[in-house]
């Protein structure tokens, strides 16, 4: 019998991450083994519909995560706990071993000497939810369970509740809205890639088009971005913000999501959303959502035309059942 008593999954710190871990954490529950999920604040909502033994809010600051992860190890008697850390810095890693984790993750950043299994990274280039996944295989095998399947899934997978089914259908109630007869856009991504603005800048044009030809456009930013969304789409209608699991049922109810490169992209991945994710400086192939139900238009060099996305726009509405 396997020896380990539960497992602390350090999860990363941005939306978009967390939702291209996602068959990292089913690979883990599927062992069996109790998973105690340690992530910032807002994932609680997000994981509400996950078996988890327990979660952990992870606040940035290592001696009060440490405290936080050693107080609830002690307080639910893991005698042999392992961590499973997912992000590469240093920190994290030290949070698990001041705490009493030992733990597995990547060879990064001069922590490999308090990784109790350190693992290299592959030598080939992998998209987030690959390089995620092969870490967890790998952290399993070593500790002697059941390896998970070679690949992980081609979904997502996000477990939705009733409750962000209900929160999103009211919000969408309140709007005079129906599910399917709108187009959901998210104009706004946060911080700069090397220096890069990660915003498509043709919005605007693009959301009086398709209010042109007829289309609903909604819009339904976090508190933090309703000026900018505004800005960058104003004629759009504007939802109350919502939180992420309710958001994330949004995006299954919405006809099409259009969205940049941002944890919107992920989210509506993760729901099994159909999108357009929108590239002009980062590379989809390393951060492009994960999801058969996605169109990725532009490069890493280049914006896509309001045209080539107008296309895309009326191919999907046309063929939607």
């Amino acid at each position: 019998m396997n020896s380990v008593s539960a497992v602390y999954m350090r999860l990363p710190n941005w939306i978009g991450d967390v939702c291209m871990s996602l068959p990292s954490l089913e690979a883990v529950l599927a062992s069996g083994i109790p998973v105690i999920v340690c992530a910032r604040g807002w994932a609680k909502d997000l994981l509400s519909g996950y078996e988890l033994a327990g979660f952990v809010e992870m606040k940035g600051r290592w001696r009060e995560d440490r405290a936080a992860v050693h107080s609830f190890r002690k307080k639910a008697g893991h005698a042999h706990p392992r961590g499973l850390l997912l992000p590469d810095s240093l920190s994290s890693a030290m949070v698990f071993s001041f705490a009493g984790v030992p733990s597995a993750g990547y060879r990064d950043d001069g922590r490999s000497l308090i990784l109790r299994w350190p693992v290299a990274k592959p030598v080939e280039s992998l998209h987030a939810v690959e390089s995620w996944y092969h870490l967890t295989s790998q952290a399993m095998r070593r500790w002697g369970c059941a390896a998970p399947p070679p690949r992980p899934p081609r979904h997502l997978g996000l477990r939705l509740t009733a409750r962000h089914r209900a929160d999103a259908m009211h919000a969408l109630e309140a709007a005079g809205l129906e599910a399917g007869n709108f187009v959901l856009v998210a104009p706004t991504a946060t911080g700069l890639h090397k220096g890069r603005v990660k915003v498509w800048p043709k919005f605007d044009s693009l959301v009086r088009r398709l209010q042109d030809n007829g289309q609903t456009v909604v819009m339904c930013p976090p508190p933090a971005e309703v000026e900018a969304a505004r800005q960058n789409a104003p004629t759009a209608i504007c939802l109350a913000p919502l939180k992420l699991g309710a958001f994330a049922t949004l995006t299954q109810l919405a006809g099409l999501v259009i969205c940049n490169d941002s944890g919107v992209s992920h989210l509506s991945a993760a729901a099994g959303a159909r999108q357009i994710t929108l590239f002009g400086v980062t590379d989809p192939q390393r951060t492009g959502p994960w999801s058969t139900q996605a169109i990725c238009a532009g490069s890493s060099q280049a914006w896509p035309s309001v045209e080539e996305v107008e296309d895309h726009v009326n191919t999907l509405l046309q063929t939607q059942t």
